[in-house]
C-alpha cells in the first residue's frame, strides 16, 4: 500500500505522517506528479493561507495533478477548502472538486474566531466515517468554513451548521484534523486507508 502526502510546504505534514505511522503505514511525502499518480491513496493536508497555497499548486502543476487523481484522495482542513470552488480567504478560486464556497466565520457574541479546539460531529453513515458515532469529538483549527451541501457527510455547529466532512466520487475531506483527533481521528484515517 503506497500512501502519498502532498508536499506543498504546509505546516502539518509531519503530524499526518506520524499519525499514519502509528497505523503501520509509512507514507511518502512528495510533490512529484509521477509519485502521486502511482500511489494507492493520496492525502492533501493543510495549514496555511488559501491564496499562497493555490498559487504554489498552480506554479508547480499540482493543481492539475490533484484534479485528475482517480484513487481515494483525502483533503484535510485547508486541503478540504482548496478542493472547493472558491474561498473568501484571499478571494481565490479553488480546485472545484466540490462546488461549494468557503466562507469566513462571522463572529457572534461569545464566539471566538478561529474556531479552535474540540467539537462534536453529526455523521452520515459512510465508509470514511464507519464506526464513528454522531456526537464524537474531533479537533478543529479554522477561521473559514465550507457550507453544508449534498456532499456533506458530517456536520458541526459553530455559530451555525457547517461541513465537517465531505465526499464526492473518489474525493473525501475533513475540516477537522484527524491526525490530532485521538482515537476517533485514527479510526477515520484507518477507514481512509482501507477504502
Amino acid at each position: 500500500m503506497k500512501v502519498a502526502i502532498i508536499d506543498y510546504n504546509a505546516g502539518n505534514t509531519r503530524s499526518v505522517q506520524f499519525a499514519l505511522e502509528r497505523l503501520g503505514v509509512v507514507p511518502i511525502l512528495t510533490k512529484e506528479a509521477a509519485v502521486l499518480s502511482e500511489a494507492d491513496k493520496v492525502i492533501f493536508p493543510g495549514v496555511g493561507a488559501a491564496n499562497s497555497t493555490m498559487a504554489y499548486l498552480e506554479q508547480t502543476g499540482l493543481d492539475v495533478v490533484i484534479k485528475n487523481l482517480k484513487k481515494p484522495v483525502l483533503g484535510i482542513c485547508l486541503g478540504m477548502q482548496l478542493l472547493c470552488d472558491f474561498s473568501e480567504e484571499g478571494n481565490v478560486k479553488g480546485l472545484g472538486i466540490f462546488p461549494q464556497q468557503v466562507k469566513r466565520f462571522m463572529p457572534q457574541k461569545g464566539m471566538k474566531v478561529p474556531h479552535m479546539g474540540w467539537n462534536q460531529l453529526s455523521c452520515e453513515p459512510t465508509a470514511l466515517l464507519e464506526g464513528v458515532a454522531s456526537g464524537s469529538y474531533v479537533y478543529f483549527v479554522h477561521g473559514y468554513y465550507v457550507e453544508v451541501s449534498v456532499h456533506t457527510i458530517a456536520r458541526c455547529n459553530y455559530g451555525g451548521a457547517f461541513s465537517a466532512a465531505l465526499h464526492k466520487d473518489n474525493f473525501y475531506a475533513t475540516q477537522f484534523h484527524p491526525e490530532k483527533s485521538g482515537s476517533v481521528g485514527a479510526k477515520i484515517l484507518k477507514n481512509f486507508i482501507d477504502l
